[in-house]
């Protein structure tokens, strides 16, 4: 057992196993380190019914609260079973963002584990979902969880960035590598390495916004940015067959990789660059909504 991880999984309130419940277990298990299950409840009904006196209320609250520890008590013996060990805690709160960060503060998890909610486009034009504001505001890794085929992944694929590496916090793509490779290790699970590159992003770039793609100039960028992605999957050894240099908006070609190639993970960086060009929103949280597998989100950190 590892005494520098623990995971912290931010369970449904609604009382009943979901992907992200069996995805920590199945990680938790294969990692061999603890796991922290904490669930978030706010009721509506509960917290306003105004025919009802405080006292009432108050009962009735803890009431609910109760049946839900009893409940998540009863998941969590069924994982000690396994030889996992489970913690569990329920708390009430109407807007839980600032209590997930504050566990995370004070449990230093290497990774907080939760079902991916997909809001509509209309709900996230009104307001920052509570998935974002996690990719931009917790310091450990997130896993946003969505359709699980495989509770331990069996495919995980590591979305890597080598272009203008001057630009980029100090060796991340090695950190977004080394993540999914220790993953793919402890799950036994296959690992591919993707650089999706986008030539107007990089044309634009280098203030060649209103030039016209030649056919000469493509092929040098294709080229350059080739040999910067061999040479970073060299370095890690990864297979030939497994390396994936595909030309194409990167949230684009991320999300129909992973469709198509059944990933169970997609390990990619909150956000590459420094400065101006990561308030243009980062691939991470472009991507969110629109994958069917899970994401594995990494924040940039000096490598020990």
């Amino acid at each position: 057992m590892s005494d520098s991880e623990r995971l912290l999984l931010v369970a449904s309130p609604l009382m009943h196993r979901t992907p992200a419940f069996d995805r920590a277990a199945a990680l938790a298990k294969a990692k061999g380190v603890p796991l922290h299950i904490v669930a978030f409840d706010y009721v509506e009904g509960l917290a306003t019914a105004g025919l009802v006196n405080e006292q009432a209320l108050s009962e009735m609250r803890e009431g609910y609260l109760l049946r839900h520890r009893q409940w998540l008590e009863e998941q969590a013996v069924s994982l000690r079973n396994l030889k996992i060990v489970v913690t569990t805690e329920v708390v009430w709160v109407q807007r839980p963002l600032e209590e997930i960060l504050r566990h995370v503060k004070e449990l230093n998890p290497s990774m907080l584990i939760k079902d991916l909610e997909h809001e509509s486009l209309l709900m996230r034009t009104l307001f920052t979902p509570l998935d974002l504001r996690l990719l931009r505001d917790c310091s450990s890794s997130v896993h946003l969880v969505a359709n699980v085929q495989h509770a331990t992944p069996r495919k995980i694929l590591a979305a890597v960035d080598p272009f203008k590496p001057e630009e980029q916090f100090e060796q991340f793509n090695d950190q977004i590598i080394l993540a999914a490779e220790k993953l793919a290790a402890q799950c036994n699970a296959e690992l591919h390495l993707l650089y999706a590159y986008d030539l107007s992003y990089m044309y634009a770039s280098e203030g060649m916004g209103s030039t016209l793609f030649s056919a000469g100039m493509g092929e040098a960028v294709y080229e350059a940015e080739g040999k910067a992605f061999t040479e970073l999957a060299d370095r890690y050894r990864v297979p030939p067959e497994c390396r994936h240099f595909i030309m194409g908006v990167p949230a684009k070609v991320i999300t129909a990789y992973a469709e198509e190639e059944n990933i169970d993970v997609v390990v990619l960086g909150t956000v590459h660059r420094r400065g101006l060009s990561k308030l243009l929103g980062s691939t991470a949280e472009q991507v969110v909504y629109h994958m069917h597998s899970s994401l594995l989100a990494i924040k940039p950190s000096p490598l020990e």
